[in-house]
């Protein structure tokens, strides 16, 4: 697996929206604090684009992450805003001078998608915080320091609270994941995350417990469980309905689904659609150390 190189003072960073609309004034503040970092950041086309719900027509979308991939004079592409739309782009991307040059991607939500364009392309990447978290305050700062720490060439180095479902253990492996709907989604395309071996992370947001039971089990039956080293549970935020309509919580559903397999399992890390929201490096070693006083999630 190909790691980006650090960023140094008076790199480009390109800010996109491969996917959902973002206004332009939001993004402000994160284009003042990467500037006060040191860094020219250079704004695609998208920025402020609105199509309904996306950014921009989908050639529109494709063009302008095509243009900041190809741009060896970019260093970093920071994706500004999730939302939905590049499973309707991806396909038509061209990764090769991204395979030639690579570059820190970052993002979350929807953009689970190009991290794991990006997997298949032997290319780290960066699931973290978006535009949006930089407008959160000193809230924000700890997740938006993280990744200048990951700019800056340090390892990432996490430690959590113990949860009453975690399952003990410790293991040392390459990490995937991201957004759980869009990771079963991706099931029988070519993006489709190769989980054996590998610590899997996921969290979500905004779904209704049975369609949450509904994709685990997608997931289940596809095999993406069953030869994990680990498995990593961040949050399931803003669920649309009462975890009595169906009889348990966003949880408790996914433990009756995992509780048989024999790898370690954390459960409440701080990776979500909210805060907290820790920058994961796609595709790098960990090691994952879950013990009854704690969990540590360490770069190796």
């Amino acid at each position: 697996m190909i790691q980006p190189q650090n960023l140094q003072a008076g790199d480009v960073i390109g800010m996109v929206c491969p996917a959902g609309t973002i206004p332009l004034e939001k993004v402000q503040k994160c284009v003042e604090t990467l500037a006060g970092w040191g860094y020219t950041v250079k704004l695609g086309k998208t920025l402020g684009g609105k199509h309904f719900t996306y950014s921009g027509t989908d050639a529109e979308r494709a063009a302008d992450l095509q243009a900041m991939m190809d741009d060896k004079n970019v260093k970093a592409i920071l994706c500004a805003r999730g939302g939905y739309g590049l499973s309707r782009i991806i396909d038509t991307l061209d990764f090769t001078a991204m395979q030639a040059h690579p570059k820190w991607v970052i993002g979350f939500s929807d953009i689970t998608v190009l991290h794991a364009a990006l997997q298949k392309k032997g290319i780290m990447s960066i699931h973290g915080p978006m535009a949006a978290a930089f407008n959160k305050g000193p809230e924000g700062e700890p997740y938006i320091q993280a990744i200048k720490s990951i700019f800056e060439g340090q390892k990432t180095s996490y430690e959590v609270p113990v949860h009453s479902y975690n399952k003990l253990g410790s293991v040392t492996a390459p990490i995937i994941g991201g957004n759980l709907c869009l990771i079963a989604h991706l099931i029988g395309s070519q993006n489709s995350l190769d989980t054996k071996g590998k610590i899997l992370f996921l969290e979500d947001i905004g779904e209704f417990h049975y369609n949450l039971d509904r994709m685990v089990i997608q997931m289940k039956n596809a095999g993406l469980f069953n030869d994990l080293a680990g498995l990593v549970l961040g949050g399931f935020s803003e669920m649309r309905d009462e975890p009595t309509d169906i009889g348990a919580g966003a949880l408790e559903i996914i433990q009756s689904h995992v509780q048989a397999f024999n790898y370690p399992v954390c459960y409440e890390f701080p990776v979500s659609h909210g805060l907290p929201n820790y920058p994961i490096k796609e595709g790098a070693v960990y090691q994952l150390n879950i013990q009854a006083n704690g969990v540590s999630l360490r770069e190796a």
